[in-house]
């Protein structure tokens, strides 16, 4: 009589032999169907490691599921390891989180129109550096160059893949070398501990600090000024704020004494506004036309914040100076590829006509929307939300705080409204939340909300298409139960 795991052994034997060749297996006909959605490379390969695997489970005395040991069951592994595999990363989520422009979830989202210009000029060869009226080679910058100096009133502009770019190619080209002279309240840090001192050594530029922390002086600009000064600079502290006993000096106060001495003014704006938002209620950012007005020589921003365009470092100001920064050779490591460039052209032309913007620019449209219209999205949510996480979950409508995002006014925020859910049970509610969050997110259109308060809150400030959300909820259900 054979012991349990002879039994085992012959069992698996017996087993192996019914396995197919590589070759047999892929001429079945779920094979076929596999390789009409995969291709033969993807197919053979993946087939080639699931059976590798099962004769090794199988020499090993592995357990093996009977009900799987067939044609369909082989096929059915196989396609999901395909499957798998070739699932996009990048994918598309429902931005809940009550922050609009969100570093984490890309930031600005691009206008339908925008979208419509880069597929058709990404969709064939374009005059990315071609003069069509010269028919001779022509420079990429030309492209948005007359745009940005149509909105911002500059002499000049250039545009670089990121404003950390801008910044860093500005300084090189104009204080490489020489000293940068910066407040200490202005010495900013951004996201993954990018730094100001950071930047101006890579720039091979000396910072030398002046003032302190909290009160800055116009004297302490003008006795830090030497021979060696490359240029002086402002950084608008977006991401934070100090408040209380503090004194900065602005723009306008030092332009008279940069002109004085020849020292270039440059100011770094970071996000990037082309349009006051106070217009709309918003509390109001500085604007490059602003700076330039008020004497600034050269003023760098960023694209894919509250410009609402894609990711860009934009640099605007005198001419004979944004020609040194254009001619300067890291200028071309930091160029704007064909993508941005005609998501950033089509952003631009936007602007040309102000009174459509919110419409135009979802950005700009999600930061200005009005309570009553948020009111209205979470009215047509609420029930289907609350049926479809019943009876674990309970769902209330609640009185919310979006903020603006991306180290753009970091202590203003905007009422909104959204869903606050709890669970029924007070025991284990934090396990009870993440599980939720993680269903959500493993929808087939995840859904980012927020967790605090032993609550999860899902702000729909920036909820668009209400029935897209009701659909994943029925996912959450499934996933639930």
């Amino acid at each position: 009589m054979n012991t349990p795991a002879e039994s085992i052994v012959n069992g698996s034997a017996a087993m192996l032999k019914q396995l197919p060749s590589l070759d047999r297996f892929l001429k079945l006909p779920d094979a076929q169907s596999l390789v009409a959605d995969f291709g033969l490379t993807q197919v053979t390969e993946q087939s080639r490691r699931f059976f590798a695997s099962l004769r090794t489970s199988l020499q090993a005395g592995e357990a093996i599921d009977l009900k799987a040991f067939n044609e369909a069951g082989w096929s059915a592994a196989i396609r999901k390891h395909c499957t798998e595999l070739t699932a996009p990363h990048m994918r598309s989520v429902i931005n809940l989180t009550g922050t609009v422009i969100h570093t984490n979830l890309g930031r600005s989202v691009l206008g339908e129109s925008v979208m419509q210009f880069v597929t058709a000029m990404m969709s064939g060869p374009n005059n990315l550096e071609y003069d069509l009226e010269s028919g001779s080679r022509g420079d990429r910058d030309s492209l948005v160059e007359d745009l940005i100096c149509r909105i911002t009133g500059a002499e000049a502009a250039t545009v670089v893949n990121n404003n950390a770019a801008a910044v860093l190619l500005t300084i090189a080209a104009l204080a490489g070398g020489k000293e940068s002279i910066v407040s200490r309240g202005e010495l900013v840090e951004i996201g993954g501990a990018f730094r100001m001192p950071d930047v101006m050594r890579s720039a091979g530029s000396t910072l030398v600090e002046v003032g302190t922390t909290n009160r800055t002086h116009l004297r302490d600009y003008a006795q830090a000024i030497t021979a060696q000064t490359g240029i002086l600079m402002k950084v608008h502290t977006s991401n934070y704020v100090v408040q209380g006993f503090t004194h900065e000096v602005s723009e306008a106060e030092l332009a008279p004494l940069a002109k004085e001495t020849g020292v270039p003014l440059v100011s770094d704006l970071g996000s990037g506004a082309l349009v006051d938002l106070s217009r709309w209620g918003l509390p109001k950012e500085p604007l490059p036309q602003e700076a330039l007005a008020d004497g600034c020589d050269v003023v760098t921003f960023s694209g894919d914040k509250l410009l609402g365009g894609p990711q860009a470092g934009i640099i605007v100001g005198r001419k004979d100076l944004i020609e040194r920064i254009r001619r300067f050779p890291m200028k071309r490591a930091l160029r704007l590829s064909k993508l941005p460039f005609a998501a950033l052209e089509a952003t631009l032309r936007l602007y040309l006509n102000p009174d459509s913007l919110l419409q135009a620019l979802p950005t700009l449209r999600w930061l200005t929307r009005s309570v009553d219209d948020i009111a209205r999205r979470v009215q047509a949510v609420e029930k289907p939300v609350s049926d479809a996480l019943s009876p674990r979950y309970s769902v209330s409508v609640a009185h919310m705080k979006s903020q603006i995002g991306s180290g753009s006014l970091p202590i203003d925020v905007i009422p909104s409204l959204g869903l606050r859910i709890e669970p029924v049970e007070a025991r284990k509610r934090g396990t009870a939340l993440e599980a939720l969050a993680a269903a959500l997110r493993e929808c087939p259109v995840p859904v980012i909300g927020r967790i605090a308060e032993d609550a999860l809150w899902l702000d729909c400030r920036c909820l668009e298409d209400t029935a897209q959300l009701v659909a994943q909820f029925q996912h959450v259900r499934e996933r639930l139960i």
